[in-house]
């Protein structure tokens, strides 16, 4: 019997493709189009995603619902001993906090891991726990290397436009109509739990310049020991737009060209309240 099978969700950003070839299991996140139920990277594609987008499709997040999650549960506890499950943060969804109620009728065999992260940064936690499953780490000690390093993470995101802040209520009807023709382009940040406002610019080549520059600062000042040892990557990640992030790619690159960086699409649960066109940035802790 295999020893440590490791779940997480589609919010990872994870396709079910790459999830074979790293040899770990994604729930799919569900989606409500116009009151049917889709599933992310099932039977919907990042491009139907927009497609309905920017069709003004009524879209509605969701989490696995407790039988999809323990069907998985189960069906993997028939080939390992145990699970490390590792969902998107506690703070942007409740899929974490009912993944941990369940685990309680698994007899200790199940680890959920609220670990406070989201699209590439709960990717790389799931790298991580390959990594730790490889060098012969158990479920228990893998879940408590992720929690001990989950605030060890930004998250810096511009938008291309207001109206899905606006949508979702974040932010007044007049806030936006004023940003809109003022071309203001917010600067969001993850850290931890919750997306807060961090700042704002004239344009998103500003907007992109001062993502930049908080991520200089996180990396002399938050990070400075992990970035001496080693333990810092990059990633970048963007909704819709792949011309422009190919781009904003080559941007980071030449700003931190000694750094590992990789490029994903945003996971849908955040695309669907920021809409197409967004970028982000984000310095993570990995692994050593």
């Amino acid at each position: 019997m295999k020893k440590t099978a490791i779940v997480t969700d589609s919010n990872s950003g994870i396709t079910q493709r790459e999830a074979q070839e790293l040899g770990i299991s994604v729930l799919p996140m569900p989606f409500y189009v116009n009151g049917e139920l889709f599933l992310e990277d099932i039977t919907l594609t990042q491009e139907e995603f927009y497609k309905q987008l920017n069709d003004e499709a009524e879209i509605s997040t969701s989490q696995p619902s407790p039988g999809d999650v323990m069907g998985l549960w189960d069906k993997l506890l028939e080939e390992y001993e145990e699970i490390v499950h590792i969902p998107m943060s506690s703070g942007l969804s409740t899929a974490c906090e009912t993944a941990m109620i369940l685990a309680r009728d698994y007899d200790g065999k199940v680890h959920v891991v609220n670990n406070q992260r989201i699209s590439v940064t709960q990717k790389q936690s799931v790298l991580d726990a390959i990594k730790l499953r490889e060098e012969g780490k158990n479920a228990q000690q893998i879940a408590e290397v992720l929690m001990e390093t989950k605030m060890d993470a930004s998250i810096y995101i511009t938008l291309e436009t207001l109206k899905y802040l606006k949508k979702g209520g974040r932010i007044t009807p007049a806030a936006a109509a004023i940003g809109t023709i003022l071309n203001l382009k917010p600067v969001l940040q993850i850290q931890g739990e919750k997306l807060d406002a961090f700042s704002k610019a004239r344009g998103k080549v500003k907007a992109k310049k001062i993502m930049l520059e908080a991520i200089h600062k996180d990396l002399e000042n938050r990070f400075g020991e992990y970035l001496k040892n080693g333990e810092m990557v990059l990633a970048g990640a963007y909704t819709g737009n792949l011309e422009e992030a190919r781009e904003w790619e080559a941007e980071v690159r030449k700003e931190f060209p000694d750094l590992q960086f990789t490029m994903d699409p945003l996971s849908l649960s955040v695309s669907c309240h920021i809409g197409p066109g967004a970028l982000a940035v984000t310095c993570i802790r990995k692994v050593k």
